[in-house]
């Protein structure tokens, strides 16, 4: 994270927090000194406040807070995104929709005022959350990380001290890393029928070599791995399954020529990758190494993000609603605030497969 959005939510968890009452906030070189950072960082924090809101520039009088309307239910979102395209790109998207679905609502979602790293100390996590709910915060929104156990251990502490506080949480988009077992509601896309219609295609379109690229152990990934088991097993001529690892030790670069290899090495004609940013790279290192796509390996992705339809050849994928998401975990959260010793369920968003380029028509490979 770059240090001037790390101050800007710092600033911003000052606002929710009452500082500034009157307004007024302290000068630039006043809280640089006071967030131990330099007066541009310090600058840059209070430009990216301005311009998502939350503070104004009167000229020769400096930054005030701008107030804020206080109407309907107000929730937080608290997103461990793993760095890379997906945080950069998709992630402000995701939050647009979700933002959408609860503004339809006539609620708020705060995307800024809970946030934590690996190191955050459980001492600082339960004075967030207290601090959430003295600013009315009802519930959160929690989308899990899936970058390491280490990661996952600190996202159960989090888990651990919601409940403490009397915080519910609905888990988005997957549960926790690792196979944890399911301990609250989660909303997720229907990510087994979406790998299973994928898989279905491709056999449809005459592949009889069909790989899965797998990528971190969370139960998103699972679901689709197992949807890909499935069509092979009882749709496809295809004796074994061909599965094909992500190595996350790898750079980008390095990573997608890996997976290159092993496709080639095992023969794959076609393959089901996780997400649609590791197919657009995959297909633009098969086409590095003159390999056609789809005439010689067709490829498809989940999602359907704007990446997958940017280049000459489109992404096959298995298209979801965002929106759809936050409308589920929504009634989910109401749910669980009404009934909270219900046993935890899981939420299946559907979807449907978007054909493009990268996997041809059924009957023509």
């Amino acid at each position: 994270m770059e240090k001037h959005v790390e101050i800007a939510r710092l600033i911003e968890r000052e606002i929710h927090g009452g500082s500034w009452a009157t307004g007024r906030m302290p000068g630039v070189r006043v809280l640089a000194k006071q967030y131990r950072t330099s007066v541009v960082t310090a600058s840059r924090a209070l430009q990216e406040l301005t311009i998502r809101g939350l503070i104004q520039t009167v000229e020769r009088s400096g930054c005030y807070v701008r107030p804020q309307v206080q109407e309907g239910d107000l929730w937080a979102l608290c997103q461990r995104i793993t760095p890379g395209p997906w945080r950069e790109q998709m992630g402000p998207t995701f939050e647009g929709e979700l933002d959408a679905a609860f503004r339809k609502d006539g609620s708020r979602l705060c995307t800024d005022m809970m946030w934590f790293t690996d190191e955050t100390p459980k001492i600082q996590l339960r004075r967030d959350i207290q601090q959430a709910q003295s600013q009315g915060v009802k519930g959160v929104f929690f989308l899990p990380s899936r970058k390491s156990e280490i990661s996952a251990d600190q996202d159960v502490m989090f888990l651990e001290t919601c409940r403490t506080a009397g915080m519910p949480v609905v888990l988005l988009e997957r549960g926790l890393r690792g196979g944890r077992p399911l301990t609250h509601d989660v909303v997720g896309y229907d990510d087994l029928t979406a790998a299973r219609e994928l898989t279905r295609h491709l056999v449809a379109t005459g592949r009889r070599r069909i790989a899965f690229v797998i990528g971190s152990p969370t139960s998103s990934h699972e679901a689709r791995l197992s949807g890909y088991l499935l069509s092979i097993t009882q749709d496809a001529d295809q004796q074994f399954p061909l599965i094909v690892a992500e190595d996350p030790t790898l750079s980008a670069k390095e990573g997608f020529a890996s997976l290159a290899s092993q496709l080639r090495k095992i023969d794959a004609d076609a393959v089901v990758c996780y997400q649609d940013y590791t197919a657009v790279g995959l297909i633009l290192e098969l086409l590095h190494r003159r390999v056609q796509v789809p005439e010689e390996i067709a490829v498809t992705g989940f999602e359907d993000r704007p990446i997958g339809n940017s280049f000459a050849i489109g992404v096959t994928t298995y298209a979801f609603s965002d929106f759809e998401i936050g409308r589920q975990a929504l009634k989910l959260m109401r749910g669980r605030i009404a009934h909270p010793d219900a046993p935890p369920i899981r939420v299946a968003v559907t979807g449907h497969l978007v054909i493009r380029e990268s996997s041809g028509s059924p009957g023509t490979p």
